[in-house]
């Protein structure tokens, strides 16, 4: 009976690595494509801003894209943000999943 409790645990803890493992790939995909679309943003800032002779932010006349773009340029670095922070929190259940292991 304690064999097949052991080696249930032991199918659990390496599902759950696997997922794990699964969850922070995708999650280094995605902060790989926000900080990308963060550089595409800039650029495309970057020229409304030479396009208009405008480039700063509080002028009356700066273009209302280039203002949208700069919101959702922040937006989506916050994203990548919290990506980042949940990648790390993976990583450390990982370290101390594996530790665990080693100590058993």
């Amino acid at each position: 009976m304690s064999a097949n409790k052991s080696e249930s645990l032991r199918r659990k803890f390496e599902f759950e690595e696997g997922q794990n493992r699964l969850r922070a790939s995708q999650i280094e995909t995605m902060i790989v494509a926000l900080d990308r679309m963060c550089v595409d943003l800039g650029h495309q800032i970057e020229a409304e801003e030479a396009r208009a002779r405008i480039s700063d932010p509080a002028h009356f006349a700066y273009p209302t894209y280039a203002k949208a773009a700069r919101e959702r340029r922040a937006k989506l670095q916050l994203s990548a943000d919290a990506l980042k922070i949940e990648l790390y929190r993976l990583r450390l259940q990982a370290n101390e999943a594996s530790n665990r292991q080693f100590a058993a």
